[in-house]
């Protein structure tokens, strides 16, 4: 398996998890990391390269790490395998903390959910893969969510790994639109996240922190046009929202993947402050269509269809610290930019 390799929400570094493990708050400031979403297991990964090139501190996987799709585990087992495998994956991994979620395909269905048949054998796949110690809270509760806090006071990162898979409802379905089938649902009875899911965020964004990474698998702010989204479950979407408000929580910021381009979106009404959405994917496969959903939320200038990842630098030794998002291409030159001061994501 791996070396030297530490993933909250599913990922560990067996040389120092026991000691990462105790103490989820590292005292050195995070200023540079870098994420990406969707590979191909049996797929050339040139990306990788460019990606160890920036020497990140915290490398975020944001789901469809492998492309499983299947209720086999031994079949599930071999994909990961093949990755694990991969010198560039191995080189990468090795380069820095990395934290990790799945999305449909890692988790074993398209599209799945709650209802995937798989998903408790799944969860262990998942885990034994990342090398998650046997006392690790991820093996005594459903889903891989986890969160964890980088840096000393006044400098913090959180990132916090959702599981929008486990616990997820099913989808509404109608007339098949440009991005698929589903349309929105403000059934009641319906949850994004699971009810222990949702308690443990709410504690989460009760700590204390200067900037938080909410990395979500599928957009959060896109608008709905037939795809997976938080969309499709507006109820569940004004919820994160209220509870963003409600805990005081600055410094908000999504990360998602999917969609095999990326973009930028962001919500300014009936919020706390603008809340953005990085959409970044896919790190090895071209999107076949090459032209982006509507989406009414679009902040970004273009989407990038090409291989892409992201990356974030934070200067904390401004007044007012700066958030700087890239997306960036197989070259590791920027295509999207999106640059916030801290000041900006602060409660009005």
């Amino acid at each position: 398996m791996l070396k030297t390799l530490l993933l909250a929400a599913s990922l560990l570094i067996p040389a120092a998890a026991s000691a990462l493990a105790a103490d989820p708050i590292h005292s050195s400031a995070v200023t540079r990391v870098v994420f990406g979403s969707c590979i191909k297991q049996d797929q050339p990964t040139p990306i990788f390269s460019a990606m160890a090139a920036e020497r990140a501190q915290l490398l975020l996987f944001t789901g469809d790490n492998i492309y499983a799709d299947t209720d086999d585990m031994t079949v599930m087992r071999n994909k990961y395998q093949t990755l694990s495998d991969n010198p560039g994956f191995a080189s990468l991994v090795d380069t820095c903390t990395v934290m990790a979620t799945w999305d449909d395909h890692d988790f074993g269905v398209n599209d799945g959910g709650a209802d995937y048949p798989q998903r408790e054998a799944s969860q262990r796949e998942f885990l034994d893969f990342w090398n998650v110690p046997a006392n690790s809270p991820l093996r005594q509760r459903p889903g891989i969510y986890d969160a964890r806090i980088f840096g000393p006071e006044g400098k913090r990162l959180q990132v916090i790994m959702l599981d929008t898979r486990f616990f997820r409802s099913p989808l509404k379905k109608g007339e098949r639109r440009v991005g698929g089938p589903y349309y929105p649902d403000a059934d009641t009875q319906k949850t994004m996240l699971g009810d222990s899911q949702w308690r443990w965020l709410d504690e989460q964004l009760r700590r204390p922190a200067e900037v938080r990474l909410i990395v979500s698998s599928i957009q959060f702010v896109a608008q709905d046009a037939g795809q997976e989204c938080w969309a499709n479950l507006p109820l569940e979407r004004e919820r994160m929202l209220n509870l963003i408000r409600d805990t005081n929580a600055n410094g908000v910021v999504f990360i998602s993947g999917d969609r095999h381009w990326s973009e930028v979106s962001a919500l300014v009404e009936k919020t706390p402050y603008p809340i953005y959405d990085i959409t970044c994917s896919s790190l090895n496969q071209l999107h076949p269509r090459g032209t982006p959903t509507d989406n009414v939320f679009r902040v970004s200038k273009s989407t990038y269809h090409q291989e892409n990842y992201g990356l974030l630098t934070i200067d904390w030794e401004s007044a007012d610290p700066t958030l700087s998002f890239e997306i960036r291409d197989i070259e590791g030159d920027s295509v999207i930019e999106q640059t916030r001061k801290l000041s900006d994501l602060r409660g009005r």
